[in-house]
């Protein structure tokens, strides 16, 4: 997260708006990871390591740990969408509508790719007593 380095009260306000839209307890480490997330009101994905990183950079007092729990309560409130790369790296998009993500493997970067140049049909059917929620589109790229 390179371009958040100080939270504002403004930045406050919008952490604690949008944490009130949900089931979260507002305390104040998950109201600092808010600010940092929303606070700008700018889309953003993060991984834990680069929220941890932003919140000790603006004095934020927390623990790797408390990130990677807040990041896990935010997912389950619909706060936020886990979009999984490989299986051991996970990134955090604040960006809720369905799109696909470009993820740049020389960099470790993942960004939003255009969604009206998407056009997904024919999915399987989804095995009897289940139902398809969401559909994930990663495209790992590598610069020539």
């Amino acid at each position: 997260m390179k371009d958040v380095s100080t939270i504002t009260p403004t930045h406050v306000d919008r952490a604690t708006e949008w944490l009130s839209r949900s089931s979260v307890r507002p305390t104040r480490q998950r109201v600092t990871l808010a600010a940092l997330l929303m606070g700008d009101g700018r889309d953003r994905h993060v991984t834990a390591e680069s929220l941890f990183d932003a919140a000790s950079a603006s004095d934020g007092k927390v623990s790797l740990a408390t990130v990677y729990n807040t990041l896990r309560a935010f997912c389950d409130a619909g706060l936020l969408r886990e979009i999984v790369v490989d299986g051991a790296k996970s990134y955090f998009d604040t960006d809720l509508c369905d799109h696909p993500h470009f993820y740049w493997e020389d960099t470790a970067e993942l960004t939003d790719a255009p969604r009206e140049s998407l056009d997904i049909r024919n999915l399987p059917a989804a095995p009897a007593g289940t139902q398809v929620v969401a559909v994930d589109v990663v495209l790992r790229l590598r610069r020539t």
